[in-house]
């Protein structure tokens, strides 16, 4: 690079400096302003937008009811993170993090709060006994693979998307280091798929729909249009894993939950009942 940068002795926050998501970021927590979030007439209640990590819950709560799990109803509530919805009282009081998806379990007294998907969707498994193994060792695989996906999406999202696909100038070094992080992870996921069918084994899990929705998208050209760049055709056992997953009925439901972009037949920006998918998909809304 022709230009270094040489940090001051003290950060200073500079409001106008970070791109697409500037007017978001800022370098403390806490509410901005007085919002209480709705509550609808479901046990489960999601606060989300459609990002990787809030179809990873989303797929998990409609596999659920995939199951017959009843108790596994939901109200999906949009929250446009662009507007500063996850920084109104309600939700930071659900999530102090203000990061989307964060859950509300109003059947158990008092409410139980969730926030971080991972934390989420281990939450769901444990209550409902599901996609999660019952013996110690598969159980264990599982959650070795749901922390793999917590500690190493942040390199894919913060690091390789924010460089690649949101920053508003490209430079060659993070886009380098966070693209050769990218291909290591994505070598780790294809070899362990080359003799598992599934990411932990021979069941579908919470690892899977933690996965799924970033390294799945990722191959697939879903997020970050950045298939060719990191050569994904070259990752054989993950797009066969990122195929067979999205097949699914509860996935192909999960996944446009909360989604306001793309095509209009597949956003649902509001999930409150089962009949909201053929009913309520934003074609639909917008003809009437």
């Amino acid at each position: 690079m022709s230009n270094t940068y040489t940090p001051p002795k003290v950060w200073q926050w500079d409001q106008e400096s970070g791109g697409k998501f500037a007017s978001i970021n800022r370098p403390i927590a806490g509410a901005t302003h007085d919002k209480e979030l709705p509550v609808g007439k479901h046990p489960l209640q999601l606060y989300s937008l459609a990002t990787p990590n809030g179809v990873k819950v989303t797929v998990m709560l409609e596999e659920l009811l995939e199951l017959g799990i009843t108790d596994a109803e939901y109200d999906a509530h949009l929250i446009q993170i662009l507007e500063g919805d996850q920084f109104g009282s309600g939700f930071v009081a659900v999530n102090p993090n203000s990061k989307i998806p964060a859950l509300l379990d109003v059947s158990t007294q008092p409410p139980t709060r969730v926030f971080e998907s991972g934390s989420i969707l281990l939450y769901l498994a444990e209550k409902f006994n599901a996609f999660i193994p019952h013996d110690p060792a598969k159980r264990t695989e599982t959650l070795n693979w749901l922390f793999w996906q917590m500690g190493s999406a942040p390199l894919l999202g913060g690091g390789f998307g924010h460089f690649y696909a949101y920053a508003p100038e490209k430079y060659e070094y993070p886009i380098n280091r966070y693209t050769m992080e990218v291909k290591r992870q994505l070598d780790v996921l294809d070899r362990q798929l080359a003799n598992n069918k599934y990411i932990a084994g021979d069941e579908y899990t919470i690892a899977d729909m933690a996965i799924w929705p970033w390294y799945g998208a990722l191959v697939t050209n879903q997020v970050y249009d950045a298939a060719e760049f990191i050569e994904a055709h070259k990752y054989k056992n993950v797009l066969r894993w990122a195929e067979l997953i999205a097949k699914r009925p509860a996935v192909q439901r999960g996944r446009i939950v909360n989604k306001t972009w793309g095509d209009l037949n597949k956003q649902l920006h509001e999930r409150h009942d089962a009949s909201d998918f053929k009913l309520k998909t934003q074609d639909k809304l917008e003809k009437k």
